[in-house]
């Protein structure tokens, strides 16, 4: 048993910490012998420490991906500013501003018409409701979002949240 892919999904919540961190060095051997990780997580504390691409999705459609560094440092979706804005910080004495979703969830089985993130996010544009966006490359990393160029220019920092 030898495979070129390793997919781990959300394996590590029902793990002790004993369980998690062998798992990461079973994924860290695996990744140091050629071969790929996909970590499926929802847990983004864990995925920026040991991911080198990051992925987010929304409704089940890839909506930001990737190099984890620039993804952390400079969100360019709304949907993954608003995630990253509610990563608990480790530090009592530092402030973030948490970004609000507004509405509910809507159902994966009939999603909005356009952009499907567009109920809930906070920038949304009439072409957002009607057309849905294509993942194009922005800054070098793919960002499915009709104002993804008028955006990264908004300044969200989130290590400078984080400080």
């Amino acid at each position: 048993f030898n495979p070129q892919i390793l997919i781990v999904d959300e394996t590590t919540t029902a793990l002790s910490q004993d369980g998690r961190l062998e798992l990461y060095k079973i994924m860290d051997k695996t990744r140091a012998d050629g071969r790929t990780v996909i970590f499926i997580s929802h847990d983004l504390s864990v995925v920026e420490h040991i991911s080198d691409k990051v992925g987010v999705m929304y409704l089940g459609k890839m909506v930001e991906f990737g190099e984890t560094e620039k993804l952390f440092s400079s969100p360019h979706h709304p949907y993954t500013e608003a995630l990253l804005s509610a990563v608990p910080i480790a530090d009592p004495d530092i402030q973030s501003e948490r970004i609000p979703l507004m509405g509910e969830i809507p159902n994966p089985a009939n999603p909005p018409s356009g952009c499907y993130f567009h109920e809930r996010c906070r920038y949304c544009r009439n072409k957002c409701a009607e057309e849905s966006p294509e993942l194009c490359d922005v800054d070098g990393r793919l960002v499915s979002c009709h104002l993804a160029e008028e955006l990264k220019l908004r300044g969200f920092d989130y290590d400078a949240e984080a400080k």
